[in-house]
């Protein structure tokens, strides 16, 4: 509908152009990436001087892809890790969790959870492949929070070694709910054997708790510890996962 000059008054005049004004900002604000300098935009930087020397931002702003009409993707990035704190929360929100910031529906949730599964089987493929020989728990126990930080639901799992200490095999035992998984010693005991394993290493996570051990975890450590010395197979230790925190049992002495 056309306004009159008559129909035309200051006060409206006024809120026109406080109106432009406040969209010329924004234009001016809401810069897009692209308009960067080039030793500025994350993807350059990533290309020319490597991914480790990336930000969490700047990491993030690549897996997000492309901004929305008020933020561009560094932006976008720079306000989801403010709010939860830090990427490897974000790794474990949920879709209906993460679509309560604004500007994340199915595919970014789908582009962030893709990418960083990527991370996780690279590092879960390669750093501890059938063969290679633990030097120390600490090689383990890293190996280990990779593998289980971001799941949602509890599993037990077992790092199977020869007598030199070389993987095996890494076999998840059971998966349960978010609290619970059941684990069966005759499981880990066939599980053993079938691996020809000299020793092992148990884990689970807690996702929705804290990493200390429970009454039950430590019953159990010691229910199959019993059952494997039947056939002279060393528990070596036992980790319990929780975000990014991880015990070991070994370190507690709970497994004397």
């Amino acid at each position: 509908m056309s306004v009159s000059k008559a129909n035309f008054t200051p006060s409206l005049a006024r809120h026109v152009l406080i109106r432009r004004l406040i969209n010329s900002l924004d234009k001016e604000v809401e810069m897009a990436i692209r308009d960067w300098a080039a030793d500025d935009r994350p993807r350059e930087r990533l290309i020319h001087r490597g991914a480790r020397h990336l930000t969490d931002t700047e990491l993030l702003a690549i897996l997000i892809g492309s901004g929305t009409q008020k933020l561009n993707a560094l932006e976008l990035a720079r306000h989801l890790l403010d709010e939860i704190g830090s990427l490897n929360r974000l790794s474990r929100l949920s879709f209906r969790r993460l679509g309560e910031y604004r500007g994340f529906g199915q595919a970014r949730f789908a582009c962030l959870h893709a990418g960083m599964e990527i991370g996780r089987r690279t590092m879960f493929d390669t750093e501890f492949s059938i063969g290679t020989r633990l030097e120390n728990s600490k090689n383990a126990e890293d190996y280990i929070k990779n593998a289980l930080f971001s799941l949602q639901r509890e599993v037990f799992a077992c790092l199977f070694l020869d007598t030199r200490h070389k993987v095996l095999s890494f076999d998840v035992i059971s998966e349960g709910t978010i609290d619970r998984a059941a684990v069966y010693p005759r499981e880990v005991v066939r599980r053993v054997i079938d691996h020809d394993a000299a020793a092992v290493i148990f884990c689970h996570n807690h996702p929705s708790g804290s990493a200390i051990p429970s009454d039950s975890d430590k019953l159990l450590t010691n229910q199959l510890k019993s059952a494997l010395s039947l056939i002279d197979v060393k528990v070596l230790d036992h980790f319990i996962v929780a975000g990014e925190a991880c015990i070991s049992f070994a370190d507690l002495g709970l497994l004397q």
